[in-house]
């Protein structure tokens, strides 16, 4: 994915857009920690505003800002799209969707009309003037790969999460009387989760599995048919909420959970095969996400069957958390020492450090077993109450971590800009 055949200079975008966007995520992370220290066990109750807030801010804050970063990076090299005015855009994103989300946080805190109507705008403008460029140019492109072809399916994932978000929101704000409000909900929270969070994830590891850990591709039927397919039993799944059928809702989350779990289970055995079986970090990061994608699977499985007790939801979700967590956190570290090095190798600079000097592996390690220490905390916090004020200090430090890794990256990036040597063409001598 990052190589030089593929991604020029004049192709990506400037550092800076997205570096902001993975310091979005990151502020928004310590935040998320914050919240579960101060709401306690009551981040545990699906009707208390107080998981609302929660879930909103690690979705939105950190999950979709640092997404959206990744895309600004990644559509260049895996589709060969081209933004004009990059930096203005993710500006204008930037711009509306922090303020929003906060906006967003309020409402459910107050329970304001007004602070729902301002969450929406802001919000409605920041995701369709990231999604509807993005989604243009993909589908402009005359042949598409796994990737490109399944972040199509993505996109349309996320602004159909947006819509049905705008019809609860309408509701808070008394625009209309919310008779469907149930319905937009699970619709609402099923293509954010899985629509667009899975289908992203999926169509990415396409690309980057393969390329980064030098393993066998994916099966060619499962990367072809796997984004469709999930997309389309997502669409079915809606359409059993309006018709009221429950032999079609329940057969598409069955299929839902299913190929989540193949998808995964692949995603291990491909990195099992990898041909170079040197200790990595962020090969663990992506081993932790898959596995807690398979058991946030059975999790989920099993707790629509009546009687269930409702942790094993709440431990699905926690897992479900853990494996987007987990994958973000790998590319983290594979993007952000990789985008210090090229952009200053790309304007010539001969002290431009290398991707290990930027960001040490050993480092990326003691952050891995830091995250897998507030995943054990979060799942053991169900059984005993006092390990949430660990996990949620451990979430504080490991987002902590990564804000400061940034902004030593930064640093160094503008240090060896104003310091370092750099290479310059000689010019032609003259002819006598």
């Amino acid at each position: 994915m990052f190589n030089q055949q593929g991604l020029s200079l004049d192709q990506a975008p400037p550092i800076s857009v997205v570096f902001r966007f993975f310091l979005t995520g990151a502020f928004f992370g310590i935040l998320g920690g914050i919240m579960l220290l101060l709401f306690d066990t009551d981040c545990f109750d699906f009707s208390k505003p107080e998981t609302l807030m929660l879930v909103h801010t690690f979705t939105l804050g950190v999950m979709l800002s640092i997404m959206f970063g990744a895309l600004f990076q990644m559509l260049p090299v895996v589709a060969g799209v081209k933004f004009r005015m990059p930096t203005l855009l993710a500006t204008v994103v930037q711009a509306t969707m922090i303020p929003g989300i906060l906006a967003l946080l309020i409402a459910f805190d107050t329970q304001a009309r007004l602070w729902f109507v301002v969450a929406s705008a802001l919000l409605g403008v920041a995701i369709t003037a990231a999604t509807v460029p993005m989604l243009y140019k993909l589908l402009r492109l005359s042949h598409h790969g796994s990737a490109s072809g399944g972040m199509r399916y993505a996109i349309v994932g996320l602004l159909s999460t947006l819509v049905a978000a705008l019809y609860m929101t309408g509701t808070y704000a008394g625009w209309w009387d919310g008779a469907a409000y149930l319905t937009f909900k699970r619709i609402h929270y099923t293509f954010g989760l899985f629509g667009w969070i899975v289908l992203l994830i999926l169509s990415i590891s396409f690309q980057v599995v393969e390329m980064f850990y030098v393993t066998p591709p994916y099966p060619e039927a499962f990367r072809k048919s796997a984004p469709l397919f999930l997309f389309a039993t997502i669409v079915f799944f809606a359409g059993g909420l309006f018709a009221q059928s429950q032999p079609l809702i329940v057969a598409s989350q069955t299929l839902l959970y299913l190929t989540v779990a193949l998808y995964a289970i692949l995603t291990l055995h491909r990195l099992s095969k990898r041909k170079r079986p040197i200790a990595d970090a962020t090969v663990r990061f992506w081993r932790l996400g898959t596995a807690s994608a398979v058991l946030s699977a059975a999790l989920l499985g099993v707790a629509d069957y009546p009687g269930i007790d409702e942790r094993f939801t709440i431990a699905g979700y926690i897992f479900f958390a853990s494996f987007v967590l987990s994958i973000v956190l790998a590319m983290f570290y594979k993007i952000v020492p990789f985008l210090t090095w090229f952009h200053l190798n790309a304007q010539g600079y001969l002290t431009a450090p290398m991707m290990h000097e930027v960001i040490h592996p050993k480092v990326a390690m003691r952050h891995f077993y830091l995250h897998s220490a507030s995943v054990a905390a979060l799942v053991g916090a169900l059984a005993l109450d006092a390990l949430l004020y660990l996990a949620a200090l451990l979430l504080i430090v490991s987002f902590g971590w990564m804000l400061y890794l940034q902004w030593q990256a930064w640093h160094l990036y503008r240090h060896t800009q104003k310091t370092g040597e750099r290479f310059e063409m000689p010019s032609p001598t003259p002819s006598a």
